[in-house]
């Protein structure tokens, strides 16, 4: 793609193309110098104010794409920015020992021993979010073994649900009679 389809240069005819050109089209699509898109050309006509008649179509800027995985459970993804967070110091740490041990700083001892103790939080945070995957996973029910817990869950929920229904068809029933049924009308 060209600067002038980048940059919505105007196009032969006062045509102006804002957005990127569509990567199937050829090369004679681009360079045809018409004023009217092409017919690969989709967007919204959209008429300008001082240029008399003519149409200038805005395409979009992105096309929404459906994501290829789920989105981490909450629980998960806090753990997982957590242990991001401690890792990101640790290294940073690391770093500033390594550079004022070079330098013979008197600060290199303290940095070493807060390293090693920031490399286990860090061991720690990693661990951590392994084991609240596992956990989350098995209370939800996305590991579908025999001794899942989700199973259990599962089934008191449905039993629930089906007391409840059927309280509510009772209800029903009894508002369809008139009231019959009931002991006082009050």
């Amino acid at each position: 793609m060209g600067t002038a389809e980048r940059r919505g240069a105007p196009r032969a005819g006062g045509a102006q193309l804002t957005g990127h050109r569509d990567p199937e089209a050829t090369v004679s699509d681009i360079s045809e110098g018409a004023a009217e898109p092409s017919k690969r050309e989709t967007g919204v006509p959209v008429r300008a104010a001082n240029r008399g008649t003519r149409e200038h179509y805005y395409r979009p800027l992105w096309v929404e794409e459906p994501a290829r995985r789920r989105r981490l459970p909450d629980p998960v993804r806090t753990a997982a920015v957590r242990a991001v967070l401690l890792i990101a110091v640790t290294l940073i740490q690391a770093m500033v020992a390594f550079l004022c041990t070079m330098a013979g700083s008197w600060l290199a001892f303290p940095m070493v021993i807060s390293s090693v103790v920031s490399t286990i939080a860090a061991t720690w945070g990693a661990l951590d979010v392994w084991v609240t995957r596992q956990v989350w996973n098995q209370r939800n029910g996305v590991v579908s073994v025999p001794s899942s817990t989700a199973r259990v869950l599962r089934r008191e929920r449905r039993r629930t649900r089906r007391h409840e229904r059927a309280a509510e068809r009772a209800q029903e029933r009894i508002r369809r009679r008139g009231g019959a049924g009931q002991l006082s009308h009050s």
